[in-house]
């Protein structure tokens, strides 16, 4: 009886020994050395940036609107057609169907590319209205709140590709790009100013969508879930 108690002992603290194994062994060594910090999700992160995306996407809209409406509601500027966007050399699949036959890799790369080729255009945008005394500094502000915002999204976006790169969901081959050329017209035309920052508002409202859209693709590709 001593034996088999003994032996019973032995074989429950071996499980036990494997059960902690397991578990400690689950929970990663965080960068900062807190051992009780755990790993986001990959789709943790995803929802991360598609919920910070929308926020963005909400944020330049609003302030598309509130442009239009003080600067351009007297003038027959509003919905004309002659835009070109800065970013149109960026190759962007148009549809969901579209989307869904790029490659991963791909789509990601199109995701970084719009973030990055936003930078410049932002804190141009944000210097250009913060000039404009008439126009109130709440709405200024909200330009350089979406240039910051592009900035932490590509930084999250670039934290989503490395966990798809590290589960092997993705190849490690993203190409290098760099951000396209924004032509930015300098003028002292108060009226031309005007409808210089129309028109990135109104491209970055475009793009940000597009984004926003990309992630939620891209996601359901990789984590499917309901309503994909």
């Amino acid at each position: 009886h001593i034996l088999l108690f003994l032996s019973a002992s032995f074989f429950l603290l071996a499980l036990l020994c494997l059960d902690l194994h397991a578990r400690t062994g689950s929970v990663p060594i965080c960068a900062n050395g807190h051992s009780r910090c755990y790993a986001l999700s990959l789709s943790d992160l995803f929802d991360r940036v598609i919920q910070h995306s929308a926020r963005m996407h909400s944020l330049s809209s609003d302030l598309h609107s509130e442009f239009e409406q003080y600067f351009l509601s007297s003038k027959n500027h509003i919905g004309r057609v002659n835009r070109r966007c800065h970013t149109s050399n960026i190759l962007t699949p148009n549809g969901k169907e579209n989307a869904q036959k790029l490659t991963r890799e791909e789509l990601t790369e199109v995701i970084l590319k719009l973030l990055l080729a936003w930078r410049d255009p932002l804190s141009h945008l944000h210097q250009s209205m913060a000039h404009q005394n008439d126009f109130n500094s709440f709405s200024g502000n909200k330009a350089l709140e979406m240039s910051d915002m592009v900035h932490e999204l590509k930084k999250g976006v670039e934290k989503v590709a490395e966990k798809m790169q590290l589960l092997g969901i993705i190849s490690n081959s993203l190409n290098a790009f760099s951000s396209p050329d924004a032509f930015i017209p300098y003028s002292n035309s108060e009226e031309s100013i005007t409808l210089t920052n129309h028109d990135l508002l109104y491209c970055f409202r475009r793009d940000s969508n597009k984004v926003q859209n990309y992630l939620k693709i891209l996601k359901c590709r990789i984590v499917p879930e309901n309503g994909c």
